[in-house]
């Protein structure tokens, strides 16, 4: 039974100033991540650091893993009030040191601390959606989410053009900094009182072990990003004892059972993980297959980015109106088919020359998949967690989302080298490579692409139901303003997350 329309309204309405903290932390976080895409060659040329381009960013993709185990363990020991604190802090410092690095050795350092920080800010926003908000307002909450993407996805890149040219590039990074900080300060208020509803005793304890397992993942995945600028024998075997030792490593760090698909909450993970990874390892070849095979420019090929982006907003938007009267299950289902129908599509584009507008049109698609099977992917998540798990299961779903994005677009790169014969290109390669690029590259990538879509449509089906979408969850203890429930109370844990026991035993 779902809530009332108008008591979820009025919850919604409750919860406004921490939701507009929430949605706008999350924009200047996505703006950071174009606007640094747009001006990073010009930084790359200015402080003579091409050698260390890539690594510009996949480091901090690696120590955001490192960020999501340690504040996963820590919010569920303490709550989110202190990891979010110190997220931020090294999120803000990181972007400090790069905007004033004189070097890209100090520019990397500054990436490595805002990815770590970057990290731990991305699992406490979930922590305190799940504590915050009772389970009927979470589709609509990480609709915001999703539509705070879109701004900075069409504006961005052109922003920091401007900023660039008009002030300098360093305050690409110092003015995100300087916006951070005041976005912050209201969520304060909500995130203080937001503690372990059962005193931590749902924390694991081996805290020390689980880092150790995320620095081994995180080396792993960098290992395997960077496999691609050896020669192609080289590439190939650290490529395999890379992606061999992140999936050994990682196994810890996720629900028993995610890596065969268990189920209910391990098949929530091995599904995010799969579509991912499929989207975002095909994702970055659309645009490049444009302009190589038909000569696209860069703002032409751009569009089926863009169109993406917009009906993944759309899609978002519209699970988040139906609430819990389209069911997560059903909602992943059907976003991982049309994710499988882009990633396919884009694949028989590339194999049977297909025109452009074919390949617009099914990424597409593929954006509206995303957008409905992401966003219930992290209602289904918050779902089948208890009050104590709710930081490490965050953390679980986070990290499966990063390493299976980050194992995928490195496995594309080498396989994209190795049929191209590119070697050294990233899966982009410059200058006069571009000119040679075939299609024989293009597939490969697709085809990897497509296999891991096709397989979440197969794993979606297991992701089950939460007793957050069965069991009765009316708002009981809800307070005026932005206030959560007490999450001491028994109303709380119900306004939360549902039937505590029930959601223990599934997870």
């Amino acid at each position: 039974m779902t809530v009332p329309t108008p008591q979820v309204e009025a919850l919604w309405r409750a919860r406004r100033t921490t939701t507009a903290a929430l949605v706008t932390l999350v924009v200047l976080v996505a703006f950071e991540s174009f606007a640094v895409t747009t001006v990073m060659p010009g930084v790359a040329d200015v402080l003579d650091g091409h050698a260390l381009y890539a690594f510009a960013f996949a480091g901090p993709l690696a120590t955001g893993v490192v960020g999501m185990v340690v504040a996963g363990t820590w919010s569920d020991r303490s709550g989110p009030f202190r990891p979010f604190l110190t997220g931020t802090a090294l999120f803000v410092a990181g972007l400090v040191v790069a905007g004033f690095a004189t070097s890209m050795p100090v520019l990397v350092g500054g990436r490595l601390a805002q990815g770590l920080g970057g990290g731990a800010v991305n699992v406490t926003l979930l922590v305190t959606l799940a504590r915050a908000y009772p389970p009927a307002l979470h589709p609509r909450a990480f609709a915001w989410f999703s539509a705070a993407w879109v701004l900075p996805s069409l504006v961005g890149p052109t922003v920091a053009g401007v900023v660039a040219q008009a002030a300098g590039w360093r305050w690409v990074f110092l003015g995100v900094a300087l916006l951070v900080v005041p976005t912050s300060l209201p969520l304060l208020r909500t995130l203080r009182p937001l503690g372990t509803p059962d005193g931590g005793a749902g924390a694991r304890t081996d805290g020390r072990r689980r880092v150790g397992l995320a620095v081994l993942v995180a080396g792993a995945v960098l290992a395997l990003n960077l496999a691609v600028e050896l020669p192609a024998a080289p590439s190939a075997a650290l490529a395999a004892a890379a992606g061999a030792t992140a999936l050994v490593a990682v196994r810890p760090l996720l629900p028993a059972g995610a890596l065969a698909a268990r189920p209910g909450l391990p098949s929530v993970i091995a599904t995010r993980a799969l579509v991912s990874g499929a989207f975002f390892g095909a994702q970055a070849y659309v645009p490049y297959l444009l302009a190589q095979r038909d000569g696209w420019g860069p703002a032409a090929s751009g569009l089926a980015l863009t169109t993406a982006a917009l009906a993944w907003s759309g899609m978002s938007a519209v699970q988040g109106r139906l609430g819990h009267r389209l069911t997560s299950r059903g909602a992943v289902r059907v976003g991982t088919v049309l994710v499988a129908v882009g990633v396919v599509g884009a694949f028989v584009t590339a194999a049977a020359d297909l025109p452009p507008a074919v390949l617009v049109a099914t990424w597409t698609s593929a954006g509206a998949g995303m957008g409905l099977a992401s966003s219930r992917l992290n209602v289904l998540v918050l779902g089948y967690s208890a009050p104590g798990s709710q930081g490490t299961n965050s953390s679980a779903m986070s990290i499966s989302d990063a390493v299976g994005s980050a194992m995928t677009l490195a496995v594309t790169g080498v396989l994209f080298a190795l049929v191209t014969g590119t070697g050294g290109a990233g899966g982009h390669g410059s200058g006069a490579a571009d000119a040679v690029v075939g299609v024989g590259g293009f597939i490969a990538a697709f085809g990897l692409a497509a296999a891991l879509a096709v397989a979440s449509a197969l794993t979606a089906p297991r992701v089950g139901t939460p007793p957050s979408e069965t069991a009765g969850h009316a708002p009981d203890g809800v307070v005026s303003g932005d206030a959560a429930p007490e999450p001491d109370t028994a109303a709380g844990r119900q306004a939360s997350t549902g039937s505590a026991d029930a959601t223990a035993a599934s997870t």
